[in-house]
């Protein structure tokens, strides 16, 4: 049986989904894009400042099921620009030192046209 996860140190759902879904001893959550919880609005501007308000938003929503950035085994990344590769990965080895397998695609758009999103499993 599976469960939905809700936290409000998160950015609410933007649609018909959950933040998470814990099934098992595994938590799945949404991509997270750099909306600031307090606000609603996307206010970090840069590669850089918007991976690191997607991994706070990824710790929280990961805290609330019980999880952590150490217990993730896979990521799924999306880019709106493959050339911000290096500057992403430079935000993401601060929060995934455990270094989870990982996806990472550059899309043509993506929602709210921010410029970074990010998906994970991790272990509960």
């Amino acid at each position: 049986m599976s469960k939905t996860v809700h936290t409000d140190t998160a950015p609410a759902a933007i649609g018909p989904y959950s933040q998470a879904v814990v099934t098992g001893n595994l938590v799945f959550t949404s991509g997270q894009i750099p909306i600031n919880p307090a606000t609603g609005n996307v206010e970090a501007v840069g590669i850089e400042a918007q991976t690191r308000q997607v991994m706070e938003n990824l710790g929280e929503v990961l805290k609330a099921a019980g999880s952590s950035f150490e217990k993730a085994v896979k990521t799924t990344c999306f880019l709106a620009d493959i050339a911000d590769f290096a500057a992403f990965n430079g935000v993401y080895a601060e929060f995934f030192t455990s270094k989870p397998a990982r996806s990472c695609v550059a899309v043509k758009d993506l929602p709210k046209g921010v410029l970074v999103e990010v998906e994970v499993i991790a272990e509960i």
